[in-house]
């Protein structure tokens, strides 16, 4: 309006100037208005100063803030990068913050072993809640439900909290949890699946800041057509230097990849700020970019480590910011799981797992899978899901624009929507399910209410176990006997859990000297298949063969997928025992937040779920 006065004022000093009426002036006021952060957007596209001198703003609207003494915790994870990977990456110099940090002594890298499955809703469980117990794969069967289970689904996610939360998660004393998996018990959460249904759960001013930001929004739309740009680029030089493994990256993909490498990341980065300039104590947010371009390029392509260049380059930010903030703050970068590359089951042997246990089978046995969704349509579903909950014209547009994609709630989009129509099909009646997670497949019987038992199952399919077990893409089987319990089988070999004994080749022991102890962990979660199928791993290279069409994989046993990091300030303790288990690191993460002074959510016990920091009972 005071534009459109001085449109007026001049036409009414300048003869040469004619304004038609009020109106007009207004429209043009406005055209110039858009016109102008739409340049000074492209100019300053991606400028660390623009940054900074936003954040200086947001800071100075902060004034009421309280100052604090004891330093806030930021938990950054860098979903899918293994400790080996963050090394290379260092040493190369595609991470100079972080490698920064190493070098000046201020941080140390900790190397620790995830559990069996290695995929996110295992470790985000055990990491947050201290408890990851009965979660086998990123999918399973339920037989006393009927029903399939998917970790990343709205319905499904919010279920694994209710089992594993007891209220007491890493974040519940005033943290916040952002774009997560699972909460960690968090009073404040944004675009994390477990609670993306829930409404009313907290103010989401930072992402109105992001959305009534001209400049912000035109930076990213064109930092998002710069990167699909560059998918597109890098698919078609793979394609014509003949690089291999690689798998198909067309379809709706390439915009999937645009969702978590700019749009979540900038809104999760806004995010952050504002926890910072408000002084949240503890914050865990999930940068998923890096594992979707790595399951899709390769683990240390060029696109899947110029993206990790670009989150490096997002936590110096933080960083920057952190010295506006009214508390002190440390910096935690962590992975949930790494990932194992290598060439796909149906690339190496011309058949699906699937294809090849539905050749083995009875004659006349119905065999249905679950294809998993592309983890990035999940991502997705948790922001649309959430946005749609806000009840407001944005919400309203969203909810328009997804009509018929809803399901109970949840805003299903591409590959998430076809999962949950197949996930669905497979809770119908079936004699066979089968599940593949990476490198691990679960393969149910979903008759009756137990577990059948090996016996059972050679009577009833005779040829599949030999023929799984002397498989080469297969690496082991595990089964439950009648009498021996859970046992390993291998192409030479079994390893019988229960009591250790091993005859002929042991199949374990490629996978290293942990891995008797995972799969016997696995072994007794209630939901737990008929067989468990664990991939070849090649013991030279590292590489394993996914069940689905990845070249980046996880969610077995084999090669770096289960060995995640801790990149952690030198000063924090750290156990002298190896970090064996998600459950384990909870209790190191916990104890580094009452290490700075923190209070810490303790189990609940009769009279207090609060012991505070550097109590007898802490």
């Amino acid at each position: 309006m005071l534009d459109a006065g001085i449109l007026l004022l001049a036409a009414a000093i300048d003869d040469g100037l004619h304004v038609d009426s009020v109106w007009s002036a207004l429209a043009m006021a406005a055209l110039l208005g858009i016109l102008t952060s739409v340049v000074l957007a492209l100019l300053a596209i991606d400028d660390d100063a623009t940054f900074q001198r936003r954040a200086l703003l947001r800071a100075a609207r902060q004034r009421e803030v309280e100052r604090a003494d004891v330093p806030g915790v930021f938990f950054l994870e860098i979903d899918g990068l293994s400790v080996e990977g963050l090394r290379r990456a260092i040493r190369d110099g595609h991470v100079p913050t972080l490698a920064r940090w190493h070098a000046s002594g201020s941080h140390r890298i900790i190397g620790w072993e995830c559990d069996l499955s290695s995929q996110t809703s295992a470790s985000q469980a055990g990491l947050l809640f201290g408890d990851n117990h009965d979660i086998p794969a990123f999918r399973w069967f339920e037989k006393e439900h009927g029903r399939t289970m998917v970790s990343n689904h709205p319905r499904d996610a919010a279920e694994l909290e209710r089992r594993h939360s007891s209220g007491t998660g890493l974040l519940a004393v005033d943290g916040a949890s952002r774009g997560n998996l699972c909460s960690g018990d968090a009073p404040r959460s944004l675009f994390t699946m477990s609670t993306a249904l829930q409404r009313g759960r907290e103010a989401r001013g930072d992402l109105d800041v992001f959305l009534a930001d001209p400049a912000a929004l035109v930076r990213t739309l064109a930092l998002s057509v710069a990167d699909l740009f560059h998918e597109v680029t890098a698919a078609l030089r793979q394609r014509r230097q003949d690089v291999r493994p690689r798998v198909s990256r067309g379809g709706i993909y390439p915009l999937l990849r645009v969702v978590t490498t700019v749009v979540l990341r900038d809104v999760a980065i806004q995010t952050l700020v504002g926890d910072l300039l408000r002084g949240v104590p503890v914050t865990y947010s999930t940068f998923v970019g890096y594992d979707e371009v790595a399951h899709h390029s390769g683990v240390e392509r060029p696109d899947a480590l110029d993206v990790l260049r670009r989150l490096d380059r997002q936590f110096a930010r933080l960083e920057r910011v952190a010295e506006l903030a009214p508390r002190p703050y440390h910096f935690v970068v962590l992975s949930d799981h790494g990932q194992s590359q290598g060439a796909t089951f149906r690339q190496r042997y011309g058949q699906t797992l699937e294809e090849v246990v539905r050749d083995l089978l009875r004659p006349g046995t119905e065999l249905r899978a679950v294809a998993p969704a592309d983890e990035v349509a999940w991502s997705a579903t948790a922001a649309l899901t959430e946005v749609a909950g806000r009840g407001d014209p944005l919400a309203r547009t969203v909810r328009i624009a997804t009509r018929g994609r809803d399901d109970g709630g949840a805003i299903e989009v591409g590959p998430a929507r076809r999962e949950t129509e197949q996930a669905g099909r497979a809770d119908e009646p079936a004699d066979v399910l089968i599940m593949p997670s990476g490198n691990l497949a679960l393969i149910h019987l979903p008759e009756g209410d137990r577990r059948l038992t090996r016996e059972e199952l050679d009577e009833r399919h005779p040829r599949l176990l030999p023929a799984l077990r002397a498989h080469a893409g297969v690496g082991f089987v595990v089964v439950h006997g009648a009498d021996d319990g859970p046992v390993v089988l291998g192409a030479h070999g079994e390893h019988r859990l229960r009591d250790g004994a091993v005859l002929g080749d042991d199949p374990l022991a490629p996978f290293g000297p942990n891995a008797a102890r995972h799969v016997a962990r696995h072994a007794t979660f209630d939901h737990a298949p008929e067989i468990v199928v664990n991939g070849m791993l090649d013991p030279d290279t590292g590489e394993v063969a996914a069940f689905e069409e990845l070249v980046g994989s996880h969610g077995g046993l084999g090669g770096p997928q289960g060995h995640p990091f801790v990149l952690a300030p030198a000063g924090f303790p750290v156990p002298d025992e190896p970090l064996v288990g998600a459950e384990h690191v909870h209790v190191v993460l916990k104890s580094w937040l009452a290490h700075v002074g923190h209070a810490v959510a303790m189990p609940r016990t009769e009279d207090r779920s609060v012991v505070a920091a550097g109590s007898p009972d802490g």
